[in-house]
């Protein structure tokens, strides 16, 4: 079933409540009485950010670092650690509540301070004082999710009570408790509402894993060095082409457009959800008009139909017919409606659901191109395309043939370790029951899937049934869907014939997405998480989404040469640069990786 829509924007008005919760043992009292107070008055306090990098380094600068860059909680009234072989040290919250607020550097807390370089110590300031702008009611619905619940518990492990438990229920109720405080969610003011009277930090556990991390960012790092001389030495092999002499991908294309709205709705699974169609206009009105190839766009948890407009419009000008949708148990609507306290979590179902939700509206199109008066014989639904970004990416991948490998699901989830933050979001796969479920889609001939998180939810069987061509992209400073092991690793297990591996230097997770600095947007994205020069990285995504379809999709070779390390290279810019490869194997990795 479908009606068309006309074009409107309507403002979603949400009831903005904290929901109440059973106490956490102890703390209830505490949690139930700071919950239900209204939150909260503008502030003026600048709006600070905080980078990985900046965490790393304060990590690392010694013991005090260590304690105080951690995300999230330190102690209420004092935090204490010990540290062979010279034994047991503690500071007060008090003395760096006064360096965080006043720059006060007390006798107690001058022991640490110089040990750390000035630049650092202000590091650490900013950092002490940083504001995260969350809703109590986002941190509650959050941090009760099994999404939450997981990520806390192993923080938990680092993060002990004084009497050396857990600190997981502590931890809950600082952060709830931090948000809904005239001040805010900051480390100083989480201190403070830390319900315990000093925090034990499991300083072995938390350097383990510093040490780690910072590990694998070096390996990251030496990764995207050898990419970068593999693209070098393909690059020079394809000197024969002058791409200063053909056509310009990055510029629109001859076609013009309109954009129809779809409202569909499939009882069988009770999914309501709408699309956006981008349908090029033909040239001529002849009876043998072509008909367009179709393209489909799934977007990531949290986006909407509007995150990807920009490649949308820029591929319809080019003669492709795109349906952009929103999966209705992962959209932002449905996000809103969580973080406001009027929805539960997005289900597990919901890995099954995305796919399903492209097959029903594949089936729509076809129904309609075979009888609505505007569609009828617009759409080729034989020859479709897909792209998804993050969870999109998964959805878009699965439609083309990658199954769910339980058995690595199980492996990576019981327990989850990882320090890969997707795998959070890919454990939710171990609650569905395992079975071959019915989400390829044989219409997809090709796929372009930007930072897409697969490396435990359908692992290297998963992904070697894919036979059609695959373009993975990724960011080397995502850190969301790290790019080492969710694009360069998982494409070593790719067997299609035609894959391409792009990866956007200085890009993260959100360079290819439009809108999500936006005060409007479910979760407004800081500056420092969306990268540098975004711009960049969507010409990048309309120039080689361009390129890989026409050649794939609608067969026209003249764009192949775009697809090459050569194109990539002649289009790169500062800051974020472009390299692109299609010949790396699990050896090459294996070497690099273990160098």
């Amino acid at each position: 079933m479908y009606k068309w829509k006309k074009q409107t924007t309507a403002r979603l008005k949400v009831r903005r409540s904290v929901v109440k919760r059973k106490r956490d043992r102890s703390l209830g009292k505490s949690f139930r009485k700071h919950c239900t107070q209204k939150t909260v008055a503008s502030h003026n306090h600048k709006k600070q950010q905080i980078s990985l990098q900046t965490v790393l380094s304060t990590f690392t600068l010694g013991v005090l670092s260590t304690l105080v860059s951690a995300i999230p909680g330190l102690g209420a009234e004092k935090i204490e650690f010990t540290y062979p072989p010279f034994g047991d040290f503690s500071i007060s919250t008090t003395s760096l509540e006064a360096f965080a607020k006043e720059g006060k550097i007390t006798d107690e807390f001058a022991f640490y301070a110089k040990r750390i370089k000035p630049n650092q110590l202000n590091q650490l300031r900013d950092l002490l004082q940083t504001k995260f702008e969350v809703s109590p009611t986002l941190v509650s619905q959050f941090t009760y999710s099994a999404i939450g619940e997981n990520l806390l518990k192993r923080l938990g492990e680092l993060f002990l009570t004084q009497n050396r438990q857990n600190g997981f229920y502590a931890l809950r109720s600082a952060l709830i408790l931090s948000a809904a405080d005239r001040d805010g969610l900051t480390l100083v003011n989480l201190i403070r509402r830390y319900p315990s009277s000093a925090l034990r930090l499991n300083l072995r556990e938390t350097q383990g894993i510093i040490d780690n991390l910072s590990e694998l960012l070096k390996k990251r790092d030496v990764l995207v060095v050898a990419l970068k001389e593999i693209a070098e030495t393909e690059a020079a092999a394809q000197s024969n082409n002058d791409f200063s002499q053909r056509p310009d991908l990055r510029r629109p294309g001859s076609f013009n457009w309109v954009k129809k709205t779809l409202s569909l709705d499939d009882n069988n699974r009770n999914r309501q959800f709408e699309v956006d169609l981008y349908l090029p206009q033909a040239r001529t009105k002849t009876l043998n008009a072509s008909a367009f190839p179709v393209i489909v766009i799934s977007h990531g948890v949290a986006e909407d139909r509007e995150t990807f407009a920009y490649v949308s419009q820029h591929l319809a000008s080019y003669g492709f017919a795109v349906a952009v949708l929103e999966h209705p148990g992962s959209d932002a609507k449905k996000f809103r409606q969580y973080f406001a306290g009027l929805a539960g979590p997005p289900e597990p179902q919901e890995l099954i659901n995305r796919p399903l939700d492209v097959t029903f509206l594949l089936d729509e199109l076809q129904r309609l191109s075979e009888s609505d008066l505007i569609l009828k014989g617009q759409l080729n639904l034989q020859q479709v395309g897909a792209i998804g970004h993050s969870l999109g990416g998964y959805t878009s991948l699965a439609l083309s043939g990658a199954v769910i490998d339980f058995e690595q699901v199980r492996k990576d989830c019981n327990p989850n370790r990882s320090l890969n933050l997707s795998v959070f979001l890919q454990c939710r796969a171990n609650q569905l029951s395992p079975a071959n479920y019915p989400i390829q889609d044989q219409r997809i001939k090709a796929v372009m899937a930007l930072n897409p998180l697969i490396s435990t939810i359908l692992g290297q069987r998963g992904l070697s049934q894919i036979k059609v061509p695959v373009m993975l992209v990724g960011g080397s400073q995502d850190i969301f869907t790290p790019a080492v092991p969710e694009q360069i690793r998982p494409f070593t297990w790719l067997q299609t014939q035609d894959k391409y591996l792009v990866l956007m230097e200085n890009a993260t997770h959100f360079s290819t997405s439009q809108k999500l600095n936006s005060s409007q947007e479910v979760l407004p994205v800081p500056p420092s998480l969306i990268g540098p020069d975004p711009a960049i990285a969507q010409l990048y995504v309309k120039a080689l989404s361009l390129a890989f379809f026409q050649t794939h999709l609608s067969q026209q070779q003249e764009y192949r040469p775009y697809l090459s390390a050569a194109y990539a290279k002649f289009i790169s810019q500062s800051p974020i640069h472009l390299s692109l490869i299609q010949s790396f194997t699990a050896e090459q990795f294996a070497q690099m990786y273990n160098r």
